[in-house]
């Protein structure tokens, strides 16, 4: 288990003055951040880890101590990362993880201990799960949505699928038989990998022998690649959709030419250029990018860098709201900080403009989508 340590703390000076009182020279706002720099999801966790160097390190006046914890995508892991941030570090708001699975593990602590959680992957948020957690990704329903249109003004009547083998894997087949089937699409074949394959040989012949007018992809991250080569390889040449966790350069690089012509669901922080200036994901979406790429190459912008990016946007609207009303490090921080986020509105961010409520703990509508393809190797607007 690795741990970093992204802290801002305010320099204490020499001569300090005697009348300042303590609280006012060591608060701080403890974050907590389990997710996954290495093993099979580490594509998707290390985005999220390198976009906390362009987070504040202080909101409403109070530093920010920010720990970080690889949980190597495992759900146990990021189970003890959660509670040791509850008990050892006192941490007022968690987050993670990269994965579905060790997400919902953490917020099952989160909700345990009650502390607000932000989830860095999609997952399904049940009512035992609601309270304390809001998911900063698009919620698959509306990003499943903007490929099934598509199926359907193309004329797509049958599709095959394949998806990872866990709960990713299972948000995206249930959406498909939710929403797809009732625009008249029908499934022709369903077939299942775990993250850590190396091929899918098998499951793609049996799709191809399907022949199905088109293909989804539930995966992410580079394994998301693994399908996406082998069906054009094995001579598929219908339409391939990949779902919002493949968005990303990582993707085109291992793909190669098989990338070309795929339909992906992004969020809009892979192309903030070609939105409108008018569009409230515009700006944060260009400063992130900007900053993300001058230190990291061009094209190496990331959606999943977005998401730990648009958590600090969203403490930045909801910590100053919290502090009028109570001090970090107590209970009645992480309420304020619960009930900050349900009265926010309109909290622009580079992955979408979020509006939690009790009900709704992604807050999410259509801003937060675009569909993109690949052509000459780069990700253009699809039509």
């Amino acid at each position: 288990m690795k741990r970093f340590y992204l802290t801002a703390a305010i320099a204490a000076a020499t001569l300090a003055l005697p009348a300042l009182p303590a609280l006012a020279q060591n608060a701080e706002i403890t974050i907590g951040i389990t997710t996954t720099t290495t093993g099979p999801g580490a594509a998707l966790g290390i985005p999220e880890r390198n976009a906390l160097e362009f987070v504040p390190k202080e909101i409403g006046g109070v530093p920010l101590k920010v720990i970080v914890l690889d949980d190597g995508g495992d759900p146990t892991t990021a189970t003890t990362n959660a509670r040791r941030f509850v008990t050892e570090s006192k941490a007022d708001i968690i987050m993670g993880s990269a994965l579905t699975p060790p997400t919902i593990a953490v917020s099952n602590v989160a909700n345990e201990v009650g502390i607000p959680h932000f989830g860095l992957a999609p997952f399904p948020i049940t009512p035992e799960r609601m309270k304390w957690s809001v998911a900063m990704p698009q919620p698959i329903p509306i990003m499943g949505k903007v490929l099934y249109e598509h199926m359907k003004a193309h004329n797509v009547k049958t599709v095959g699928y394949i998806g990872y083998s866990d709960s990713y894997g299972d948000l995206w087949f249930n959406d498909f038989k939710a929403q797809g089937v009732a625009m008249g699409m029908t499934l022709a074949d369903e077939e299942r990998f775990a993250r850590p394959d190396t091929s899918v040989t098998g499951q793609v012949l049996k799709l191809v022998a399907a022949n199905p007018d088109a293909i989804l992809i539930g995966a992410s991250g580079t394994a998301a690649a693994l399908p996406q080569t082998e069906l054009r390889e094995r001579g598929y040449q219908g339409l391939i959709y990949q779902t919002h966790g493949a968005a990303s350069m990582d993707f085109i690089r291992i793909a190669g030419k098989a990338a070309e012509g795929v339909l992906m669901a992004s969020g809009p922080v892979m192309d903030p250029e070609d939105q409108p200036d008018e569009a409230a994901t515009k700006k944060p979406g260009l400063a992130l990018n900007t900053a993300y790429e001058a230190k990291y190459g061009p094209n190496s912008r990331s959606q999943f860098a977005g998401h730990s990016y648009d958590a600090f946007e969203i403490l930045k609207r909801v910590i100053p709201v919290a502090l009028k009303t109570a001090k970090p490090g107590t209970p009645e921080f992480r309420e304020a900080i619960r009930q900050a986020l349900l009265t926010e509105r309109e909290i622009a961010a580079s992955q979408g403009v979020y509006n939690f409520t009790e009900k709704d703990r992604y807050g999410l509508d259509d801003r937060s989508r675009i569909l993109l393809t690949v052509k000459n190797g780069k990700y253009t607007l699809a039509k």
